[in-house]
């Protein structure tokens, strides 16, 4: 018997079903990767659990991008690498609390509450994070949360 092609219309993605066992091999790839992207983003939450600033920084691919979407981003893992150890070396707990996982090719997207003790003020800040995924590494980081809003809870009176 042939099976045909169908077109599945969810959400305003279509999805193309055919008969072939090549689908459920790609399926599987796909998968395959989100697993790995979503594996990278729980090493790098572990690191910021740890406070460990070296191995943050080492999450990022050498020309990587951190970009809080407020302020200019910092490029290049040796630029990222001292922002890093500033945050971490002035905090005493970091626990990134994640609501929401969601992965579309190499980029995953973590809705989260970030909980943190900053130079003795506890603090907590509602934050979406969207990271690219290159070879095991962080290409590119971007940050969307309200920056007055985490200075605040931070008890910082001056941006950095």
């Amino acid at each position: 018997m042939r099976l045909g092609l169908f077109v599945l219309a969810m959400a305003s993605a279509p999805v193309l079903l055919t008969g072939c066992t090549a689908a459920p091999a790609a399926e599987e790839k796909a998968k395959m990767s989100d697993d790995a992207n979503i594996a990278v983003v729980k090493q790098m939450i572990a690191a910021w659990e740890k406070r460990d600033a070296d191995a943050i920084a080492d999450m990022f691919t050498e020309d990587g991008v951190l970009h809080s979407m407020m302020i200019d981003p910092i490029k290049g893992r040796e630029n990222i690498r001292p922002r890093m150890k500033f945050l971490v070396d002035n905090a005493t707990h970091m626990k990134l609390n994640v609501r929401n996982w969601a992965v579309t090719g190499n980029t995953v997207i973590i809705e989260r509450t970030d909980e943190f003790t900053f130079r003795g003020h506890d603090g907590k800040v509602p934050v979406v994070g969207v990271l690219e995924i290159a070879d095991g590494k962080v290409k590119e980081w971007r940050e969307y949360y309200d920056r007055a809003e985490l200075l605040e809870a931070m008890g910082v009176k001056e941006d950095f």
